[in-house]
């Protein structure tokens, strides 16, 4: 039976991050450190269903919730673009410290763009997957784009997002649009493999065109034909899951 170990690890500003690892039963070909998308946790039903069929061919998964979002501590109001890359590096280095270094570094939608910022800093990551992801952070930004007003005035204001209310301050949408990946892309240096749906209509196809443009070889492009974006239904969780373990093992040292 697979295992799952519950962990908790602490930030750069200190905080208690809450993670999860899950493990194969038996031997583990290799290491995945799987980031969520915006506003949502490391128990995103998607989240569930990718890191079970990569258990199932031996990869251990370890996924978190960015500060201020599922059990983590801290105050999301306060974290930005910026954080939540410094929170990917931290949890890159838990691993490092804990014996078991990410050699696979997996993002969905804004969590890929930010595994584009941070991975040619994380040195044990040999191959990189981004699910649906924006190529600009300020892409976020659109959707509370009739509250960008009152924040400019306020300093913030409270947003619906997926149904949650949340406090977005003037920083938050600073950050956004101040941040770039290109030249991360660009400098990847690594194995890359974008996954999106042509019919995503939270973040269009040309994003992942954008995205594949920048990289330089080796990188791979997978369609992910009918998914929305949110990769609710669980086929096409577990399809994703299953192509990064397939497309992985031509590039990632087995331990």
């Amino acid at each position: 039976m697979p295992r799952i170990e519950k962990i908790t690890f602490r930030n750069s500003q200190g905080e208690h991050l809450s993670a999860r690892l899950d493990l194969p039963d038996g031997d583990v070909q290799s290491y995945v450190l799987l980031v969520h998308c915006f506003t949502c946790n490391k128990s995103l039903r998607a989240a569930g269903y990718i890191a079970k069929a990569l258990v199932e061919q031996g990869v251990a998964v370890f996924r978190f919730d960015f500060t201020g979002l599922g059990d983590s501590g801290g105050d999301f109001s306060e974290t930005n673009f910026t954080s939540n890359v410094q929170d990917i590096f931290s949890a890159a280095a838990f691993m490092e410290a804990s014996g078991f270094a990410a050699q696979i570094l997996v993002g969905h939608s804004l969590g890929g763009t930010a595994v584009l910022k941070a991975a040619r800093h994380i040195e044990s990551v040999q191959a990189v997957v981004t699910i649906a992801s924006p190529l600009s952070p300020a892409h976020v930004a659109d959707q509370f784009a009739q509250s960008k007003a009152l924040i400019a005035e306020s300093g913030q204001a409270h947003v619906q997002l997926a149904g949650r209310d949340f406090i977005i301050k003037q920083q938050f949408i600073d950050d956004l649009e101040q941040a770039s990946v290109a030249e991360d892309i660009a400098g990847l240096n690594k194995a890359l493999l974008v996954m999106h749906a042509a019919r995503d209509d939270t973040v269009a196809i040309a994003n992942a065109a954008q995205i594949f443009q920048l990289a330089h070889h080796p990188k791979s492009y997978i369609s992910l034909d009918q998914a929305d974006h949110l990769m609710s239904a669980p086929a096409d969780a577990t399809y994703v899951g299953q192509m990064i373990a397939v497309w992985a093992r031509r590039y990632v040292d087995s331990l």
